[in-house]
């Protein structure tokens, strides 16, 4: 097994299953501690602030991290926007999701505007009606910039896998006949971004996660290594059919030696 000086690790289903922990999860981040070795969580959730995971890994899982150790596709694309525009705060967005992604968006400057902006980014939203689809299908035929935050279908929690942001997504890539502008995994574009905020060498760091179409395809398209642990939404046979393999297989984070 390979040593590295730094881990991006996943959260809903590497860590926890919604509020149900991962005794392995757990004593895997204590050692990481203990021998203080760099570690980040690396997840493709943007219902919750950097400060609310915090809380909720804290209070919920014994977990103790510091805000800077989370990095969402929220962020990213608040940084995306930010690059993507002369003056971000010249710009306006249409946004369908909870308070961490547009607590992100809001905080480059960026203006709301639902009827015509400049961007519309759709990521996970628990309240989603067909009014906001609708708003969001057209802002984007009108010419908004489509963006969404990341392609999970599922998200696993602790009644099984339910409906996540990419399933949401679809829908407006559908009714658009667009498709969307991702940024989390497994795109490249939130890979890059959490090396470049954490200072970290490409070839030095892992990548953890439960998912293949996720979080192992992140590595594979940025070029950093994988470890698939198989406590979430991917099974080692469906894995087994894949042309491209994660650098490491394990069951579960006890078998992995930092």
């Amino acid at each position: 097994m390979g040593k590295y000086q730094g881990y991006l690790i996943d959260l809903d289903g590497t860590i926890y299953r919604g509020r149900q922990p991962i005794a392995a999860a757990h004593r895997f981040v204590k050692r990481l501690q203990d021998k203080n070795v760099p570690f980040a969580f690396l997840t493709n959730n943007t219902t919750k602030t950097p400060q609310q995971v915090v809380a909720n890994l804290s209070q919920n899982h014994q977990i103790n991290v510091l805000e800077n150790q989370i990095i969402t596709p929220s962020l990213a694309t608040a940084s995306y926007l930010i690059a993507d525009s002369d003056d971000v705060t010249q710009k306006t967005c249409y946004i369908i999701g909870q308070m961490g992604l547009q607590s992100a968006i809001f905080a480059t400057g960026i203006k709301y505007d639902e009827n015509n902006p400049d961007y519309v980014i759709v990521g996970l939203d628990f309240d989603v009606t067909y009014h906001k689809f609708e708003l969001a299908t057209l802002a984007i035929k009108r010419g908004a910039k489509f963006i969404g935050t990341n392609a999970d279908t599922n998200l696993p929690n602790e009644r099984g896998l339910v409906p996540g942001a990419g399933s949401l997504i679809s829908l407006v890539e559908t009714a658009t006949q667009q498709k969307a502008i991702y940024i989390g995994k497994p795109q490249r574009t939130i890979a890059d971004y959490a090396l470049k905020v954490k200072g970290w060498q490409r070839d030095k760091v892992a990548i953890i996660g439960d998912n293949y179409n996720t979080d192992i395809k992140c590595g594979l398209n940025s070029n950093i290594d994988t470890i698939l642990v198989y406590t979430g939404v991917s099974t080692p046979e469906q894995v087994a059919q894949q042309n491209k393999q994660p650098t490491y297989q394990i069951q579960s984070l006890d078998e992995w030696d930092v």
